[in-house]
This record gives C-alpha cells, sequence and structure tokens, in this order.
C-alpha cells in the first residue's frame, strides 16, 4: 500500500504541472463569464460536462445550479468530499487584463457589472482539475470521491434561498454520506505559493442587524414636540459600540459589530418618525454570538425606551462560524507541510469574513485552509482585497491549490483505510483521531 501511495502521489504533482495551461485556461474563460449567486448555469453546464466526461456519475441542479461528481474508486475506504463555490459578484471590473469580465446582470432591481472578486473561478478550476487527476488513477483509489460544486456562497439574491444550506437540505452530504471535507480560498494580502490554516475557529460568523427607531414626527425648529429618533439612533449606535469595549470580556475571542447604513429623514426642518440603522455582527464562538444579540436588543431597546421612543431589533442569523475540526487539522498538517514545503505553510490568522463552507462542518468534519495569490513582497498599500474591483489574482499558484486538495483527500483515504504508517509524510496513524471524529461522521 505505502508504494501504491507514493506512486499516486508522484502522478498528482506530475500531473498538476501537465494540466496547468488547462486550469489556467478554465480560470481564465470563468473570469470572463462571471455569474451571479443562483444564476450560475454557463458555469454549472461547464463543470457537468467536464465531470461527465471523466465518467463521474453527475447530478445537476442541486440548490439551483449546483453540480455534484461522484468517483467510486477501485478499492474500499472511506468516503470524502471536496468543495469549491462558483459564483461571483455585483461589482464592475477595474483590472485591465485580456480575459476581464465585461458582464452585466440585475441585481436587487439594477443592472450592475459583474466580477469574480473573490476568486471562486480559481476554486472551480481547481477541483475540475483535482477531479481529472484523481479520475485518471481511479483504480488504484481507495474510497469515494464527492465534488461539490456549490453556487450562491456570496449569498442567495433577495427572496430566494440558495448556497451550503439549500444544498445539504437537498442531500449533498447523503447517498454516500462524506466522512470529512476540505475546501480552500485564494486570498489577498497573503503570500503566492504559501498555504495557510489554523485549527478551530478560522472565519467570523456574520449576522445582519436592523434596528428601526420608532419617534414622532415634528418641526425641526420645535423638538420638543416631538420624539427625534435621529438622536436616539445616534445614542444607540454608540452605546452598541460598548457591548465589545465593555461588555465582552475580549481575551476569549474578538468580535465585530458595525453599523454600516442609517437612514432617516427627507429635509433639515423636519423632525422624522422613524430611523432605519443597517450592521453587521461578526463572532468567532457560538455562545458569544448569542450572547452579543442579547446585549443589542436590550441595549437599543432601553436607550430608546428612556427618550420616549421604540426600538425594533430583528437579528437575521447568517453564515455560522467556520471552524476546522481541530483533530483533523492536526493529522492533516503534515499533508499540507510535504506538498508546499515547510517553509510555504503559516498559521492563518482569524479572518472576520464569513463563509458557509462552515454549513458542511456543522455536519461532518472539515478543514478550510488559504492559498496565496499576492507575489511576495508586494506592498500593502497595493494589495486590493477580496471584493474589490481591483481585485487580481497571481495564477502561478494555483497548481498548489490543485496538489493540496488532492493530497489531502488521497493521504486521508489511505491512512483512514490502510493504516499506512505515513513516516515521511508525517501523517498520523488514523488510530489517533479521537473517536468523536468517527462518531460525527457517521451520525452527521
Amino acid at each position: 500500500m505505502e508504494s501504491t501511495l507514493h506512486q499516486l502521489r508522484d502522478l498528482i504533482d506530475q500531473q498538476s504541472e501537465l494540466l496547468r495551461a488547462q486550469l489556467i485556461h478554465w480560470r481564465r474563460d470563468l473570469h470572463r463569464h462571471p455569474e451571479l449567486s443562483n444564476r450560475e448555469h454557463r458555469t454549472a453546464a461547464l463543470v457537468a460536462h467536464h465531470l461527465q466526461s471523466l465518467g463521474l456519475e453527475v447530478q445537476t441542479g442541486i440548490a439551483h445550479t449546483g453540480v455534484v461528481g461522484l468517483l467510486r474508486g477501485g478499492l474500499p475506504g472511506p468516503v470524502v468530499a471536496l468543495r469549491a463555490d462558483m459564483d461571483a459578484l455585483p461589482i464592475t471590473e477595474a483590472v485591465d487584463l485580456p480575459f476581464a469580465s465585461s458582464a452585466t446582470a440585475m441585481f436587487e432591481g439594477h443592472e450592475v457589472g459583474v466580477m469574480h472578486a473573490c476568486g471562486h473561478d480559481c476554486h472551480t478550476a481547481i477541483l475540475m482539475t483535482v477531479a481529472q487527476i484523481l479520475a485518471g488513477c481511479r483504480d488504484r483509489l481507495p474510497g469515494t470521491f464527492k465534488f461539490i460544486f456549490q453556487p450562491a456562497e456570496e449569498s442567495p439574491p433577495s427572496g430566494e434561498e440558495g448556497g451550503a444550506e439549500m444544498m445539504i437540505r437537498e442531500g449533498v452530504l447523503e447517498n454516500p454520506k462524506p466522512e470529512v471535507i476540505f475546501g480552500l480560498h485564494v486570498f489577498a494580502g497573503m503570500d503566492s505559493g504559501t498555504l495557510y490554516y489554523r485549527p478551530g475557529p478560522a472565519m467570523a460568523s456574520s449576522d445582519t442587524l436592523r434596528i428601526t427607531i420608532e419617534g414622532r414626527q415634528t418641526h425641526g425648529a420645535m423638538p420638543w414636540y416631538g420624539i427625534d429618533p435621529i438622536v436616539v439612533a445616534s445614542q444607540i449606535v454608540l452605546g452598541l459600540q460598548t457591548i465589545q469595549s465593555r461588555q465582552l470580556d475580549v481575551t476569549h475571542e474578538p468580535a465585530i459589530l458595525t453599523v454600516g447604513s442609517i437612514q432617516g429623514g427627507v429635509r433639515d426642518n423636519i423632525i422624522p418618525e422613524r430611523v432605519e440603522l443597517l450592521g453587521t455582527i461578526r463572532t468567532f464562538d457560538e455562545a458569544m454570538r448569542e450572547d452579543i444579540a442579547r446585549r443589542v436588543t436590550q441595549t437599543a431597546e432601553k436607550i430608546a425606551e428612556s427618550a420616549g421612543a421604540r426600538a425594533h431589533v430583528r437579528i437575521e442569523r447568517g453564515y455560522a462560524v467556520t471552524v476546522n475540526d481541530a483533530p483533523l487539522t492536526r493529522i492533516m498538517a503534515p499533508t499540507l507541510e510535504r506538498v508546499a514545503g515547510p517553509d510555504h505553510v503559516l498559521p492563518a490568522p482569524k479572518l472576520t469574513g464569513s463563509e458557509d463552507f462552515s454549513s458542511f462542518q456543522e455536519r461532518i468534519p472539515g478543514l478550510f485552509f488559504f492559498l496565496g495569490i499576492t507575489p511576495k513582497g508586494t506592498p500593502r498599500a497595493q494589495v486590493a482585497p477580496n471584493h474589490s474591483a481591483h481585485f487580481c489574482v497571481d495564477e502561478t499558484p494555483l497548481p498548489l491549490g490543485v496538489r493540496a486538495l488532492a493530497h489531502l483527500a488521497v493521504d486521508y483515504c489511505f491512512a483512514r483505510n490502510n493504516q499506512v504508517p505515513t513516516t515521511e509524510s508525517g501523517l498520523r496513524d488514523m488510530d489517533s483521531i479521537p473517536s468523536s471524529i468517527s462518531q460525527r461522521a457517521r451520525s452527521g
């Protein structure tokens, strides 16, 4: 078994380099033709056609446009899932590239530019390449590989459902059920050719905060005849900031509460009747998430009450905390170090962005890591972040992403199924995985 594993590792590395041109071609084609959440029809068709050409069992139309390919290895073993997201963002591209997007679409009632400003074109192309490599050696693989191409990671349009949760409801983690799941994300500001990961909470939960303050309208020159919701809204904004700074134990986990929109009033001399606040809450701990929601509601309602106004608080739960299963991460980390080299694997900082990969991790153990795509030494001020119109990908390390995902899947299957003592790679025997992982994989 060890000799077979070494041969497969060599094959993965060779094929990743041989397929570099195809990988880049797919990435550029997808970048030129981006599609918004739940509208990834062309992308899904491209993916499905490719998976079918490899002889995989293919399902389409999951959660609107999701695609799943199932590769059954020639030997018995565990089921491993690999995930890539496919959707783009309502952003007009400002990068001068020969394959830059000129696409437009309707979004929330407005015509907008569409751009792969978060790198999902890279993720899709990488997983298509991984599928091709593993399909080419299926007879020697112990296990089953489920390739999940997910729509709407950037959230579905208002009034629609989508994303990871909808795929799960429609059975993506069943028939067969994966034991574990792996995924990656390209990230600006991280050095090209370097992999970043962290066990435990890696990305924040994301909840939307909506507060409506109801006062009483009056003339701006006679405020005593009314109740000014603008002043109350200002007091609430300031009061909310004391939740993180004075009420939470910041040594436990960081948290963010941002009010990004205040809407109210129509002219200078009319005190309005109502003001709307819109914000976001980011946390790395579920208990803290619940506590902050309670404190936000209490703070807003009591401040409004003290002024004779009323505050209606609504908190819409978004993505959960992205939590890398600690035992799984510890066991698979040596694979990342072998693939990239120990000098090119670094601990990732906690990221206050959110990811619905967390939905998969709530059901089965998962490892989500990052691939740097910014040339080393680039001044920080020149780095355009993900979700920027100037976001730009260094394509050089994309084959490393292919190798990382493919090696994680294959190493896990061999170690899990055959107890291969992979001293060379640093992988521990699967006996070192606490039984809780196997129990979670069975029970979901």
